[in-house]
């Protein structure tokens, strides 16, 4: 049942804790019979971090739907899904639960329902499908999510005390005039992102500007179901790595059911002719430390101070073989992007956003789903040429010194 797992570094701002965040993935997803060898490579993977002295977050599902259930069911399109998920998260909940006290339902569900049934530029690659599929397959996300939390309260929370979770990525939304019809935009923008799976899990349904919008097009929750749905978060994850300017439109350049939908265009200029920020190696990130400050207070704001803690946040470098080692090591913006984003996190946390812990993406350079091996954004750099080598970035080694308090010359933290 079990077999690959991804590893983020991470820093707890209230306990200083070291911890390591992972992926558990199924292989056919169907069947009584559980692989126990993938049994045992966890068993001994989580064993071996607790001797460590790591705290792990299990990650059930990142996107790595069992090719079986696609090809019979047609993945999260079919409501059946929700139950084999179950079975899944119950299995993990019973074999690991007794070590693991940190557990994420599902990351990201809105890029499995936008880019893998919508833009298709994600597995399972579907572009030609209806204007539905991306909100039915994000309507059995939310209830695979309530549904496998449900379980962990009523089994195995009492006995095993751990906390489960969701992982949602944003954008900040920042309205590029002071139009009431660019912040609406704006404000359509973030409903679209976090509202979607929110709402539903705080309010008990869709946020009122998609069902507005949408009409049809939005599965409905019974209300048996909205129950379930109420309450189902010990802490919310947040994903966070840019922000844009938003502004209203009524067409939209992106080729997307989703985008079009919300009348918005996504720009990184302002109507003034300011960047947002620094651009990093791909084309969607920019360096804009304020924007998550703001994610983090809207999120606050809106719906009732959850736990929060931020799963991924990082930036990249191209992969650029005619550069000496020495100077690819020296990433002096990746160092720039965490003092500005870790420094937004604290003034978060100032104003009052219940921010617990925060996880950089990404401890080593890796895989990165449609861009392979092009872009790097791990403290330690790996060698893909030369068996895996691994060197720490001085991003790396500004993160120790953090960790330790921070080394101070002439009066100023490095």
């Amino acid at each position: 049942m079990l077999l690959a797992y991804r590893i983020l570094c991470t820093l707890s701002l209230v306990t200083n804790e070291i911890v390591i965040l992972f992926y558990v993935v199924p292989v056919d997803g169907v069947g009584t019979k559980v692989n126990e060898e993938g049994i045992a490579f966890y068993n001994n993977l989580i064993n071996a971090l607790i001797e460590k002295g790591i705290q792990p977050f299990i990650t059930l599902y990142h996107w790595d739907l069992p090719l079986h259930l696609q090809e019979t069911i047609g993945g999260w399109l079919d409501k059946q899904i929700v139950n084999y998920f179950a079975i899944y998260a119950d299995t993990c909940f019973a074999h690991f639960g007794d070590r693991v006290k940190n557990w994420i339902t599902i990351n990201e569900p809105l890029q499995t329902a936008v880019n893998g049934y919508d833009t298709g530029i994600f597995a399972p690659g579907r572009r030609e499908g209806s204007s539905e599929e991306p909100y039915l397959a994000a309507h059995h996300q939310i209830l695979a999510h309530a549904t496998a939390g449900s379980i962990y309260r009523s089994k195995y929370k009492d006995k095993q005390g751990g906390q489960i979770g969701l992982v949602l990525d944003c954008e900040w939304a920042e309205a590029n005039s002071d139009k009431i019809e660019d912040k609406s935009a704006a404000s359509r923008r973030l409903d679209f992102q976090l509202g979607w799976y929110l709402c539903p899990l705080y309010y008990g349904d869709y946020p009122a500007v998609m069902l507005e919008r949408l009409g049809d097009r939005l599965p409905k929750f019974s209300e048996e179901e909205k129950k379930l749905l109420l309450n189902s978060l010990d802490f919310l994850g947040l994903n966070h790595y840019t922000s844009r300017f938003i502004s209203h439109a009524t067409s939209c350049s992106e080729e997307s059911y989703f985008y079009k939908a919300q009348e918005m265009e996504r720009i990184v200029e302002w109507e003034g002719g300011e960047k947002i920020g620094e651009k990093a190696a791909s084309e969607w990130l920019y360096i804009v430390p304020w924007g998550l400050r703001k994610v983090l207070n809207y999120i606050a704001r809106k719906y009732n101070n959850p736990p929060i803690y931020i799963t991924e946040n990082g930036m990249d470098d191209e992969e650029d073989n005619s550069l000496p080692l020495s100077e690819i090591l020296d990433d002096k913006l990746r160092v720039h992007y965490f003092k500005g984003y870790l420094a937004a996190v604290a003034q978060a946390i100032k104003d009052g956003a219940d921010v617990r812990g925060y996880f950089a993406w990404s401890l080593l350079d890796n895989f990165e789903w449609a861009q392979g091996y092009t872009k790097r954004f791990g403290l330690v750099y790996v060698d893909y040429k030369n068996s895996l080598t691994r060197h720490p970035k001085s991003s790396a080694y500004w993160f120790s010194r953090f960790l330790k308090g921070g080394e101070k010359k002439n009066g100023k933290e490095n």
